[in-house]
């Protein structure tokens, strides 16, 4: 093994380069076949055992190439493995159409990329028109997303439009306001309120109470033969008679500082002070 590596061979001195000539043999008609290392393309699943084999296990395999097989002039190669449970030929190639694998027998594959077989035995004129069609469609989505892009953007401008003309309502109307403000002009009391509608309801309910009151204490004193009140005014004026004169109302506090004497706590304490020599 060691002589395979060395950089110089030895020549003996009889030596005849001549005597060296090319052999060309019959070129091998039939397909070629050679021992390659690869690791499965796809998931598959045999179909002998039901062993599955996922993507990217490496297998010792025959590389098969057909010169009849061919796809555009793109040479089409076949690989033949073994599973690695019952041992059994597993086939595939490769797919210079769809830029695959394709399985050729012995095993199924786990999942096919292509679901739609028409799009799989479709013409090369048909594939042409499927993609001008498509591209067409295309062309149409974009325009459609342009006019909706434009129709949004104008709703978005007649929405700030209103916005400004809202906001310049607002600052005309605060104008105003403040100029009746220094002019003296009081808006409030030209609102009307609930709490005032409520406030003038209970005093016209206060009033009929009152009016009914005075109607049954009328008719107590007619029945009871004294003179009834004519009035609000001449109730008030019994009641004031009746009652005692008012109480003088309450001096008004004063504010004066008041020094408080300090309390003698030695005193408490039975603790006597030197009287002071001075």
């Amino acid at each position: 093994m060691s002589e395979r590596k060395v950089l110089q061979k030895y020549y003996p001195p009889d030596f005849d380069p001549n005597d060296i000539s090319r052999r060309r043999g019959p070129k091998p008609t039939g397909p070629r076949i050679q021992t390659v290392r690869l690791m499965a393309p796809f998931s598959m699943k045999c179909l002998s055992c039901g062993e599955y084999i996922y993507k990217g296990r490496k297998f010792n395999s025959r590389k098969e190439i057909r010169p009849d097989e061919k796809y555009l002039g793109i040479q089409i190669l076949f690989f033949h493995i073994k599973c690695t449970r019952c041992s059994a030929e597993i086939t595939f190639r490769t797919d210079p159409r769809n830029t695959d694998y394709a399985m050729v027998k012995g095993a199924m594959r786990s999942f096919e990329p292509w679901r739609n077989r028409e799009l799989a035995e479709e013409s090369v004129e048909e594939r042409l028109d499927r993609l001008e069609r498509e591209e067409a469609e295309a062309a149409g989505e974009e325009e459609k997303n342009a006019m909706e892009d434009l129709e949004a953007k104008n709703a978005d401008a007649r929405r700030e439009m209103a916005a400004a003309d809202a906001l310049d309502e607002i600052r005309q109307r605060n104008a105003r306001i403040h100029r009746s403000e220094k002019e003296g002009t009081d808006y409030a009391d030209t609102i009307i309120r609930a709490e005032d509608e409520e406030r003038e309801r209970q005093d016209r309910e206060d009033e009929e109470a009152a009016k009914r009151a005075f109607a049954a204490a009328a008719a107590a004193a007619a029945r009871l033969g004294n003179s009834a009140p004519d009035g609000p005014g001449d109730l008030e004026e019994t009641t004031s008679t009746a009652t005692s004169p008012m109480p003088p109302p309450p001096p008004p506090p004063t504010f004066k500082r008041v020094v408080k004497k300090k309390k003698d706590h030695s005193a408490l304490l039975g603790i006597k002070k030197k009287p002071s020599l001075v």
